[in-house]
């Protein structure tokens, strides 16, 4: 890989770790997490005009993909509830990987390489090292986590699908984002009974900021895709595990053991390990 690629894997990972971080400091994080997602309906409304519609049989995928993001949204803000973004964060970037290469072993029949199983070993260790002993993450924030890491490796299997049933990729990324970002403020308004955004205030600026940082990490990595290997981008792009860390003692005053350091390293490297068979 050259050095650009390398370089735009690493941004992606110090971008997606900053963006959880704003969702971290949120005062009330389901109201931020939905201002956050105006950036995307943004931008998500001149690619749908420019790309049209997806192909009828792509339409139960964008709403199946749209409604789990919704509810990876509202179980990664249950998650930050209970636990600081440097203990949270790992076990959310770790168990995705971890539960697609499990899910394909015990559902699939899928033999797992050698590279594979040091890397289930190393995430399943790394988390258990978040996860025990003194200073260990609450466990409601685990199980939250968990769940959380659960979500997306389904949407992320949905949205494999569903592209490719959609014949146009723009098109169907827009319209999960249309979707995501009508039924975000609507799961809002009916838990909350109104979405009050007052533009003025620097909470909304702070969560569209947060929102514009979201968006960038996904555009930085899609850039890496287009410029070099989806395995090695994947397994750099997991460092972001370590990123939260440091991010969360520098800008969180969150504490920063050796033990959490060493348990965020595990989980990076183990996910490292999976993220390069992609």
């Amino acid at each position: 890989m050259s050095p650009l690629v390398i370089g735009l894997a690493l941004f992606a990972a110090i971008l997606h770790a900053s963006w959880n971080a704003f969702l971290r400091t949120g005062a009330d994080r389901l109201w931020t997490v939905t201002v956050m997602s105006f950036s995307s309906t943004a931008l998500a409304i001149p690619l749908a005009i420019f790309n049209g519609f997806p192909a009828t049989s792509a339409w139960p995928y964008v709403a199946l993909s749209a409604c789990l993001q919704v509810g990876y949204s509202a179980f990664l803000v249950a998650a930050y509830r209970y636990g600081e973004l440097g203990q949270v964060y790992p076990i959310v970037r770790g168990s995705v990987p971890l539960l697609v290469t499990l899910g394909g072993f015990l559902l699939a029949g899928q033999r797992l390489t050698v590279l594979e199983t040091v890397g289930v070993a190393l995430v399943g260790g790394g988390i258990m090292g978040l996860s025990l002993g003194r200073g260990r993450a609450a466990t409601t924030s685990i199980l939250y986590a968990l769940a959380t890491g659960a979500i997306i490796a389904a949407y992320a299997t949905v949205d494999a699908i569903g592209v490719r049933a959609a014949n146009n990729v723009g098109a169907y990324t827009a319209w999960v984002l249309l979707a995501y970002g009508a039924l975000l403020p609507a799961t809002f308004v009916a838990s909350r009974g109104r979405l009050v955004v007052d533009p003025r205030a620097p909470e909304t600026w702070k969560a569209l900021g947060g929102g514009l940082f979201a968006l960038l990490a996904y555009g930085v990595v899609v850039a890496a895709f287009a410029l070099g290997p989806a395995g090695p981008i994947t397994a750099i792009r997991e460092t972001s595990v370590v990123f939260a860390a440091f991010i969360g003692r520098l800008f969180l005053g969150e504490t920063l053991t050796p033990r959490r350091v060493g348990a965020c390293a595990v989980v990076a490297l183990g996910a490292i390990c999976l993220g390069y068979q992609s």
